[in-house]
């Protein structure tokens, strides 16, 4: 199974207020595991760049100088893509910027359930926490250290890490072979998992603890919590 793992940086948050992407950065997995394949380019988005989205990616006009458009790298990158499901952290904001810059360029569409969002994910399985990027980084113990700002190809590879934690660790396929008896009964229902040798790391932060112990105390006793 292949997936791409993608992050655009733009010049704003509209593509019909005119906004552009600036940089694309994707990254493949292979059965849920990095195949080593990325695809990373800075676009000249053929526009100013606005003090507000500088001050989030540090993408400035004349890093842009001489990069290529949009339409001159669409193929290159839907051949990328190709069919592959799209993992996104936001996705419909990502999605509507890929649509417009390939319909700009002449080129198809991206289906909407091609994309997989994991902002939707994470706020199924923590609904009420914080759920950026950064926010699930610490959750899950990924190191983000070196993201001083956002950038697509180091957001993808995050993003990556994250997106395993999601669906259930680094190996979701995983099962138990059988090694019953040759009468070819499962000994699974018998099976139980040892005991843990290292407690796991807490992954709630000291600001999630204490609203929870707070929203705890606002139920009142008797509660379920208490």
């Amino acid at each position: 199974m292949r997936e791409i793992v993608l992050d655009t940086e733009t010049t704003g948050l509209d593509p019909k207020a005119g906004h552009r992407i600036v940089e694309i950065g994707a990254v493949e997995l292979v059965n849920h595991l990095p195949s080593g394949k990325t695809f990373h380019e800075y676009i000249d988005p053929e526009r100013d760049m606005p003090a507000e989205a500088l001050a989030i990616h540090g993408i400035t006009e004349a890093m842009l100088r001489g990069k290529p458009v949009f339409a001159a790298l669409a193929d290159r990158f839907l051949t990328f893509v190709g069919d592959a499901k799209l993992v996104i952290h936001n996705a419909s904001f990502d999605m509507a910027f890929l649509n417009a810059e390939l319909g700009w360029a002449g080129r198809r569409s991206l289906p909407a359930n091609q994309a997989v969002d994991t902002l939707a994910l994470a706020r199924s399985r923590f609904p009420g926490a914080q759920n950026s990027l950064d926010a699930l980084c610490r959750r899950f113990g990924v190191d983000n250290s070196g993201r001083e700002k956002h950038g697509a190809l180091l957001d993808s590879v995050l993003l990556a890490e994250v997106y395993l934690e999601l669906i259930g660790g680094r190996q979701p396929g995983l099962v138990l072979s059988d090694a019953g008896p040759a009468t070819g009964e499962s000994s699974l229902q018998d099976w139980h998992p040892p005991a843990r040798p290292r407690a796991l790391k807490p992954r709630l932060t000291q600001d999630e603890a204490a609203a929870h112990a707070a929203l705890i105390a606002g139920l009142g006793a008797p509660s379920l919590w208490e």
